[in-house]
């Protein structure tokens, strides 16, 4: 069973590699994968965030309701990788079709 974490890490990989290959001005791609890469740093931080959170509570809250909260825990996670994985999903389809808009012309 491969770990979401790093299904989400290589996807991150890939697309930025996608990026990096894209025939656009050296600038212009440094610009995309500056913004890109604030945008998912942000992101994360907010999640870790509230997952600390959460886990902050959940220790207080004791041994028995901390069973409960870890599975909510588990299910928040797992929902928030979900969402990075569209949003991932939605930029490499993106490049995808700046691809094949480039093959098409060459």
């Amino acid at each position: 069973m491969i770990h979401k974490g790093a299904l989400v890490l290589g996807v991150l990989i890939g697309a930025a590699a996608g990026v990096l290959l894209a025939p656009e001005k050296g600038s212009v791609t440094r610009d995309h994968l500056k913004k890109e890469g604030k945008a998912i740093k942000d992101q994360l931080s907010s999640d870790l965030a509230e997952v600390k959170d959460d886990v902050s509570k959940a220790a207080k809250s004791g041994k028995d309701k901390l069973k409960v909260e870890l599975k909510d825990l588990a299910s928040k996670t797992s929902y928030k990788t979900e969402q990075a994985i569209t949003f991932l999903e939605k930029q490499l389809a993106i490049l995808k079709e700046k691809n094949k808009t480039l093959q098409k012309t060459s």
